[in-house]
Parts: structure tokens; sequence; C-alpha cells
């Protein structure tokens, strides 16, 4: 009884195939393939050796040509390029020994794959998780193809692209730039390489947004970065992490959990471009919630967290005001010790039970058109008063509000007034009744850095956080949170 060697040659250069490979094209009684790729193996073929060629799209017969030589005896090697159980003959001669219940040994030797040699000759962009499609819709449908492109776009894989053009495939590598662009940055590296190993190879680096999908033909491979990948004299490089890892050893478990989160929290962004203090603090606020939507509602100004952290670091901002405990209870205390920064709410404060109970609650017009304090009547909330007691003390705090819309009106008030001149506010109340309105009462203030979680969402853990995020900008371009935890 003979056998069956399913044998990948490599992408095509002869010091790319195996010595596993070699030897079995050695000993071969017959050799069947696609009649190109004889010529990478025609110079270890013994004499004698039957050689079956046959052309493009005749893969059954190749595999029917070597069951029956085996069938006789003979010690039958198919090739394939690459690596043969990759869109090579190797899976098609598993099914037909099971189609034909053969008792032929059905034996595979793997060889280097094409995206591997171009990843090679990229530099190293298959550093971390990495899928493989192919683009020809032949024997898959092309809602499928496109469903897994959407997958390996969503999930941050680094992308080899497989038969990505032909003569009667113009459109689909077009589709596939396009669903890629929405979930990568245009500047995500793409590389691609023609006829990796042969004497034609061309290798070509450039950015997800700058490729030319007519620059392509289907000898091409291409392999697209994920969020991490960069290149650095004119090689593509995905990091694994190695670096990060020893840089990571000093920090704390809790530290290390939260970076984790962060990596996983920025693999899953829909956006991966965000300018880096806009993305700080939506990391911090979906980190704390869990919630993937803050990227459609978290609002700042530009370089409102940027701007905040430097009025800290440089001493002009030595205040922050919450509207709850809840708020100020969550401001991390390591970084309030170590930037010198206090944070205060006057909830508790004795003045606002009087403000709101007793005779300070009530005020009227003076003769010179100013508000003072009175007998007269007027109805505010506790979080209200304690805003009034707080811009009176400190008008240029850092305010943040996670709870009390009522408050953050009165802040607006206060500020049209000219009583109050915060150094930023962080507006983030929660609940149903006067929310959205309060939110869009502050936007007018263009002077004013302003962070809006924008709708109904909010909550005190979340105006927490941005405040965090502030108070934690210089960890962001290392991507390293949770210093203070």
């Amino acid at each position: 009884m003979g056998k069956i060697i399913v044998a990948g040659i490599g992408p095509g250069s002869k010091e790319d195939i195996t010595p596993a490979v070699l030897e079995a094209v050695r000993q071969a009684d017959v050799i069947v393939g696609y009649k190109y790729y004889f010529q990478f193996i025609e110079a270890y073929v013994k004499k004698g050796c039957e050689c079956i060629d046959t052309g493009m799209k005749k893969e059954r017969e190749r595999a029917e040509q070597a069951f029956l030589w085996a069938e006789q005896g003979k010690t039958v090697v198919v090739i394939s390029s690459g690596d043969a159980g990759l869109y090579g003959m190797a899976p098609l001669i598993y099914e037909m020994k099971q189609e034909r219940r053969s008792d032929i040994e059905v034996t595979t030797l793997p060889g280097i794959s094409a995206f591997q040699k171009a990843a090679s000759l990229l530099g190293a962009p298959i550093g971390h998780d990495t899928c493989i499609i192919s683009l020809s819709d032949l024997m898959t449908p092309w809602e499928v193809i496109e469903r897994r492109i959407k997958a390996a776009a969503a999930g941050d894989f680094v992308t080899a692209v497989y038969n990505p053009k032909s003569h009667g495939r113009y459109w689909q590598l077009y589709r596939l730039q396009e669903l890629f662009l929405k979930y990568r940055s245009e500047t995500t590296p793409v590389g691609y390489v023609r006829q990796a190993g042969r004497e034609e190879q061309e290798v070509k680096v450039t950015a997800l947004a700058d490729f030319d999908p007519e620059d392509v033909d289907m000898f091409t491979v291409i392999l697209i970065g994920n969020s991490q990948s960069f290149v650095a004299d004119g090689k593509m490089i995905t990091p694994r992490g190695y670096f990060r890892s020893e840089d990571d050893e000093d920090c704390t478990i809790g530290q290390n959990i939260m970076m984790d989160s962060f990596r996983t929290i920025a693999g899953e962004l829909q956006k991966k471009d965000y300018p880096l203090d806009h993305k700080w603090a939506l990391l911090h606020a979906i980190h704390t919630t869990a919630d993937f939507d803050m990227e459609n509602i978290l609002y700042t100004d530009p370089k409102a967290v940027d701007t905040l952290y430097h009025k800290i670091k440089d001493g002009t901002l030595k205040t922050i005001v919450t509207d709850v405990t809840m708020v100020t209870s969550g401001i991390r205390k390591g970084a309030l010790q170590r930037l010198g920064v206090e944070a205060k709410c006057y909830l508790s404060d004795p003045r606002v039970s009087e403000m709101v109970n007793g005779p300070l609650g009530r005020r009227t017009l003076a003769t010179n058109g100013t508000q003072e304090w009175s007998m007269v009547n007027e109805n505010i909330t506790r979080t209200q008063a304690g805003i009034r007691l707080a811009v009176e003390e400190h008008p240029d705090a850092l305010f943040v509000f996670g709870n009390a819309p009522t408050a953050l009106m009165e802040l607006c008030d206060l500020i049209r007034k000219g009583k109050a001149h915060p150094a930023g506010i962080i507006a983030a109340p929660v609940g149903f009744v006067h929310v959205k309105e309060s939110k869009h009462m502050v936007k007018p203030f263009k002077d004013i850095p302003k962070i809006i979680v924008e709708g109904r969402k909010g909550g005190s853990n979340l105006a927490a956080t941005l405040c965090n995020a502030i108070l934690t900008f210089d960890d962001a371009e290392e991507m390293k949170p949770g210093r203070d935890l």
C-alpha cells in the first residue's frame, strides 16, 4: 500500500523549503501539483519520478490522481505553495480520504506560509494575535467573508489578507479597507508584499488610509497592523508586551489589573485616534461603568484634561469642589496629596442647613441692585446651597458634579452673574429631571474647560473617575493608570 504526503513548499524561495519537505520530494515516486510550483522543486526530484502537473482550479483532479497512484503502491507527494494546510491541498486530501473510505496513509508536512514570509520581510508585524482572511469568494459567500472582516477589525487582530484581488474581483479589497477604517486609526500600519521570496519580490509599507488597492494583485499578501502596531526605520512592529511587562513589575497588583483593563478597553474602542487627553478621560469613564456608550456621550473641550492637569501642576488650581460627598470619596487621596490639591464638599457644612431651613435661606433685592440674604422665603436644594457657599470661598475651583443637576444649574447662574470663575467643570449629574438641561446650560461657557457626560447618564463614581483622569494625566502617554490606588 502506498502513501500520500501533503507538503508545503514555502512561498517560492528554495531557501524557504524545509529539510523535511526536500527529503519527501527526493523520495517521491509521484509528485502531484499545480504546474507553476514545479520550478521550485525540480532540482530535488529523483530520476524516474512521475510528475503530474495541472492548471489552476484543478484541485479535486489533483487529489484524485494522488489517491489513484497511492493505491498502486506509490509514495505520492502532493505539493502546495506556502503551508499545505493553509488554503492548500491538505484539507481536500483528508476530505477525499473520508469520501473514498480509503486506507491510504496520509501525512502532512508544514511549510513556511506566504504571510509568514511577508511578515519577516516587513519586520515584526505579527508579534501579537493574528488572523488570516481570504477575499476569494469562489467557495465562500461574500456575506460570510465580510462578517469575518468585521470581526477581525473589531477584535483588533493583526490581519493577513490572502487572495486580495483578481481580474474578476476588483472591489472586495476596497470594501475591506472601508470596514477596517471604521474600527482602526487611519494611521494603522499596512504592509504588503508581492511575490514574497521570489525574484519579482516587492515590499511596501504604508498607512491604512493611504493604502491603494490598485497597487495589489493576486500574488500579493497584505498585513494590517493592530492598534499597537507602529513603523520604525521602515519596518512594521507589533509589540507583544515584553518591555511593558518589565516596566510593570514595580506596579501593585491592583494597578496591573487596571492597566490590563485599560488596554482591553482601548482595543475595543470603535475609534482609535482620539486625542490623548480625551482618550484618557474616555478610558477612565468606560473602566468605571463598563459602558462603551461613553464613546458616544462623553464630551470634552479640546485639551480640557491637559489644561486642567497643568493648572494643578503649576499650582494655579488648588481646590476641587464636589456636589456630593460620594464624589469627594471617589477622588484618589494619594493623587490629591501628591499634587497638593484639596477636594471639598459643602453638603455637610452647618451653614447649608441654615440656608435651606433658616433665615439664610431667604433673600431679597437690596437697594443697590445686589442680592442679599433676608427673611424672604426661597426654596433651594442642599446641593444648591453648598455650591453657593463654595463659590463664596473658592470661586476659581474645579467644580465636579455627579449627582445634582440643580447644583450644576446654580453654578451656571453664578457664573453668569460674575460670582464664579471656575478653573473647570466636570458635568456628570445623573437622573431624569433637569439633567439634560443642566448639561446644556454649561456648554456656552467657552472659556471654561469642560468635561460633560451628555444625556441622562452620569453618577458620582463617573464624576470622580473623570477627576482622577485629570489628576493622573501624566500617566496617559505610557498608559499606566492606577498609580495612586
